[in-house]
């Protein structure tokens, strides 16, 4: 969170926090490019990885609690999202689904670490370049099972549909497939992030001003902080959630893309 010093200044009281917060300065300033979002990136990526090392390190008829706990992801997301929503071919996509939510996921609970509290997807960059991601699977997978040709008329030209309704159908599932999906799954993820970690600057930073004011706001300070660890609950819902809804929604734009009809 902000330093305390960026909360008011001489004669304007309390600040809100806005967007301007979530643009942090480098850590080095020789090195522009290496900020605090940067390092949570590669953070996530270094805990993710010893983690199932670790978890599948020594596997046993009798798990241990942290196998039990590495298996216990991987398998909600091999049998409860890419089997029941990708079909007969889902194997091959359990690695890059199950990497899609521990990612997101780890990245968002980073917002509520002590001493780390910042999720990565705050930055609309990171949010996007997963969807791109995405976007470059569902889309691969499909031109490679249909080829190009049939891929974009499935997706342009519908089944059983009168012609005439093509000159208003063909734009809009052109539109949707190309444009609408990977902006609105990026938004999606994106905006949560922002949301709610704005709100919960606005509930901590704001119950610490009311601690410098007179008497009356002080005795009101702790109903703020309340809130607060109260919203962190709610938060940490909403993160996991947005990890579940992300992949879920990655899961069925390529089961849609591995359909032979749109």
């Amino acid at each position: 969170m902000r330093s305390v010093t960026n909360l008011r200044s001489a004669g304007e009281g309390f600040v809100p926090p806005g967007a301007k917060d979530f643009v942090l300065p480098p850590i080095f300033d020789s090195i522009p490019w290496l900020t605090k979002p940067i390092l949570l990136v590669a953070l996530s990526v270094i805990l993710v990885s010893v983690f199932f090392i670790l978890s599948s390190r020594k596997a046993a008829m009798v798990p241990s609690k942290l196998q039990f706990a590495g298996e216990g992801v991987y398998g909600f997301i091999r049998n409860g999202m890419a089997k029941d929503v990708i079909g007969p071919e889902f194997m091959r996509f359990v690695p890059f689904l199950f990497t899609l939510f521990t990612f997101v996921l780890v990245n968002n609970w980073f917002a509520i670490v002590p001493m780390l509290q910042f999720p990565t997807f705050s930055r609309v960059g990171f949010a996007y370049a997963l969807a791109l991601i995405t976007y470059v699977v569902y889309h691969s997978v499909g031109v490679k099972k249909q080829g190009l040709f049939g891929y974009i008329k499935g997706i342009a030209f519908m089944p059983g549909v009168p012609k005439p309704i093509y000159l208003l159908l063909t734009p809009i599932e052109i539109a949707t497939f190309f444009i609408v999906r990977p902006f609105t799954l990026g938004l999606r993820l994106f905006a949560n992030m922002f949301a709610g970690h704005l709100l919960l600057l606005v509930f901590f930073l704001g119950g610490e001003h009311l601690l410098q004011g007179v008497i009356g706001l002080k005795i009101v300070s702790p109903f703020a902080f309340i809130a607060g660890i109260g919203l962190t609950f709610f938060e940490f819902m909403v993160q996991c959630l947005q990890a579940y809804i992300f992949t879920l929604l990655s899961a069925l734009y390529i089961a849609g893309s591995l359909a032979d009809e749109h």
